[in-house]
């Protein structure tokens, strides 16, 4: 008698990896990025009816709920999806390209050096003569490290020299932004630099959506346009130039959107680490073992974290509250902890 055969699960059966359960992921996303948006909306420290702030609002009625709604809770929940979403989508970009796990958005000196823009825009003064200046000040200085990162890659250095380059702009930056702390003549003002840079979501206005809106929008497509080309990275370079993968081109777009995304990022809510770093490795297992399949994902992923991040700094009973980027640092980095050696035991 033969032994009964195993049920073999059908080409479009829901599989963690497969494209439906990528599909899947996607979507579960995306819906949780659209609920945790209206929650950051309809949360804050004043209560008020936000359905009849919302019809003032639509109705052109200048009333108090409305200016609230408007001036600060929508713009504070759009920052908050747009950031973390670039932060996630950057953060796997960086891992995919570099084939290390531990690559985060940072690991190529751009946000120390948006932060350096937006310190040199604050201590010289420009900051109080332009409501803009800081963000300004960050998008200049990442552009600029983009500009010299990119004269570097159409060099053919690769991907350690890139790593060497992204850690000596860092270190070059976090020295410059300390010396400025470190010559302001007011104290109040090295505070103030300091509270900034720790990051945050409040206090922003559409103004600062409407500026890092589209350049975080070009950054998404010009490193979402890389997904194959990572995924043939991983059988190495020289097999994936091989295949007619365009190493200096992807490492140019990965660049420019990375400073463009995470640039303009830093510039408008300041620091905000171990996003970029641990949502791919929630998202990995989840679509597969592709660094493309991951990009979109994690993305969502980074929006959701930032968004529920940012409502739970409101919901704290601290006052002053909490800044956002301490919240997320003291959240992820024994989450990170952990999963590591989760990780090192499976291995083992």
């Amino acid at each position: 008698m033969t032994a009964p055969l195993r049920a073999v699960a059908k080409p479009g059966a829901w599989r963690l990896g497969t494209p439906r359960a990528r599909r899947t992921v996607v979507v579960v996303l995306a819906l949780a990025v659209i609920a945790l948006t209206i929650a950051s909306i309809a949360i804050g420290y004043a209560p008020f009816d936000v359905p009849a702030a919302f019809v003032d609002l639509v109705a052109g009625k200048t009333t108090l709920p409305a200016m609230v709604l408007w001036e600060l809770r929508v713009p504070r929940a759009l920052l908050g999806g747009l950031v973390g979403f670039s932060l996630g989508l950057t953060g796997a970009a960086m891992q995919g390209y570099l084939r290390n796990p531990l690559a985060d958005p940072g690991i190529l000196g751009i946000s120390s050096a948006a932060a350096l823009g937006a310190v040199l825009a604050f201590y010289g003064g420009l900051a109080a003569a332009l409501s803009l200046a800081l963000p300004l000040g960050g998008i200049t200085g990442a552009g600029v490290a983009a500009l010299l990162l990119n004269a570097l890659a159409a060099r053919g250095s690769g991907t350690l020299g890139l790593i060497l380059a992204g850690v000596g702009l860092s270190s070059l930056a976090g020295a410059l932004t300390a010396l400025a702390l470190n010559l302001s003549p007011n104290p109040y003002a090295a505070l103030e630099i300091v509270f900034w840079m720790m990051g945050s979501l409040s206090d922003r206005s559409m103004d600062h959506v409407l500026l890092c809106l589209p350049l975080m929008g070009i950054g998404w497509g010009l490193m979402l346009s890389t997904a194959s080309a990572l995924d043939a990275l991983t059988l190495g370079e020289d097999t994936a130039a091989s295949l007619g993968v365009g190493l200096i081109s992807v490492q140019l777009r990965l660049v420019t959107g990375a400073a463009l995304a995470v640039g303009s990022g830093v510039a408008v809510s300041g620091a905000i680490g171990f996003v970029g770093l641990v949502v791919p490795h929630l998202m990995r297992p989840l679509v597969g073992a592709r660094p493309g399949a991951s990009l979109l994902p994690s993305g969502l992923a980074g929006a959701v974290l930032v968004l529920a991040a940012d409502i739970g700094v409101r919901l704290l009973a601290t006052r002053p509250e909490l800044k956002l980027g301490v919240v997320t640092a003291l959240v992820g980095a024994p989450f990170l902890i952990v999963l590591l050696l989760r990780n090192r035991g499976r291995r083992a």
